[in-house]
């Protein structure tokens, strides 16, 4: 008997992550989790962050840390949008993948906050140095 199939894409912002045949989904949802076969009916969610798995054609089961973002089964194509994935080969290895990441991009956010508070201190002196001017009281 010839089993039923899904068509998975995985689409981050600027890449086509996954696109292969399934023939089962298990993501979280908002409201907690859920599993897709083939035969299931049509289907949208709210992805938050979390595990996405799926079981391959070859019946290999994948493991992604995904970010939030959105699910949409129509018929037999399922397509999931998200901002950000990380690939793992089990549970173990993919928890220390993400945190490295985690750790990553909390360094660059504190970085971009620090930048952004620096060009928002200079703007309001160089602000207050044209009002000790007179040169805005018109605004």
């Amino acid at each position: 008997m010839k089993q039923k199939k899904m068509k998975l894409k995985v689409l981050l912002p600027t890449q086509i992550l996954v696109d292969e045949e399934v023939v089962k989904v298990i993501g979280e949802a908002e409201n907690g989790s859920f599993c897709l076969l083939p035969h299931h009916v049509d289907f949208v969610a709210a992805i938050v962050p979390g595990i996405f798995s799926f079981v391959t054609s070859e019946l290999v089961e994948l493991f992604y840390a995904v970010d939030e973002g959105i699910l949409v089964k129509c018929g037999h194509e399922v397509m999931l949008s998200i901002r950000n994935a990380v690939r793992g080969p089990d549970l173990g290895m993919l928890k220390q993948t993400v945190q490295k990441q985690f750790v990553e991009l909390e360094d660059k956010e504190k970085m971009s906050r620090s930048a952004l508070a620096r060009l928002e201190a200079g703007f309001i002196r160089r602000f207050m140095d044209l009002q000790k001017q007179g040169l805005t009281t018109g605004l």
